[in-house]
């Protein structure tokens, strides 16, 4: 029971942290109808900023603001140069083009920051007794920013002038366009959302496994399996998809090794794709 309880925390705690990778990467898809395979990359890209500006500042709270704002600012780059003249085209070319970013991202990190391992202090020291462990608090405490920085989402675009905007772009990008609302910019104001989160998420990850320039390929695999089972564009089904897979994983690895528990999150995507192809967190039409 001890160690079911445990597993439980783990799997919240990482379902939270991939919640925040999976919502950035659903609200691109649900606005710009791109598929990103860089956005894993963002993340590895921000956690090595935010460890450069810890490095420099000692201060782990600045580090994860500037490496939000400056994959932000990275982001609003991309998407302006690079995405924005692919609206509209075959996905294709839009796959091979995040993909191509994808790359170019990695070969960046892996020539500025070379090939070590680079570790993220925990900003948050301490433990507390867990049955027959001593549980991090940090780890608690990287799920509570976790919520927080969903939470602050959620009431951006549910109360949000601009959130209303992308919400009304999400539902008809048309009609959106006719009332007026600048199209291009809210597309470019998601991207740099999007990669902002997953900036986030990277530096919160940090201190858990280290940073390293592959980091961001397996983020990547795996938001996209939330996505998928979550339901492609659904927001809130991205978030209760990626805590559903975490906690499913967390379990798995208490009859097997972590590394083989990674397959059940794989076999969840078959299923879902072969039984639910919209998202096993998608409401059914009545």
């Amino acid at each position: 029971m001890d160690q079911i309880v445990i597993q439980t925390i783990n799997g919240l705690v990482n379902g939270m942290v991939l919640a925040v990778v999976a919502s950035g990467l659903t609200l691109i898809f649900g606005i710009m109808d791109i598929v990103n395979f860089a956005h894993g990359d963002l993340m590895m890209l921000g956690a090595f900023v935010g460890a450069t500006v810890l490095g420099i500042t000692g201060n782990f709270w600045l580090a994860l603001f500037v490496a939000a704002i400056v994959i932000a600012m990275l982001g609003v780059l991309l998407q302006v140069t690079t995405l924005r003249p692919l609206i509209g085209r075959d996905p294709l070319t839009t796959i091979l083009a995040t993909f191509g970013i994808s790359l170019v991202l990695q070969k960046y990190a892996l020539w500025q920051w070379g090939p070590t391992v680079r570790k993220i202090s925990e900003p948050v020291s301490g433990q507390f007794a867990l049955f027959h462990l001593q549980y991090p608090w940090y780890r608690v405490a990287t799920a509570i920013l976790a919520g927080l920085i969903i939470g602050g989402l959620w009431l951006f675009l549910k109360y949000g002038k601009y959130g209303i905007w992308i919400r009304a772009t999400t539902q008809d990008r048309v009609m959106a366009q006719a009332m007026g609302i600048p199209v291009p910019l809210v597309h470019t104001a998601v991207f740099a959302i999007g990669s902002a989160m997953a900036a986030a998420s990277g530096v919160l990850f940090g201190p858990f496994a280290g940073v390293t320039q592959t980091m961001g390929s397996d983020f990547t695999l795996r938001a996209f399996i939330v996505v998928v089972v979550g339901g492609m564009g659904n927001l809130g089904g991205s978030i209760l998809a990626a805590i559903f897979v975490s906690l499913i994983e967390a379990y798995a690895a208490l009859v097997v090794s972590p590394a083989q528990a990674v397959i059940v999150s794989f076999v969840v995507l078959v299923l879902t794709m072969l039984f639910r192809p919209t998202g096993l967190f998608v409401p059914t039409p009545k």
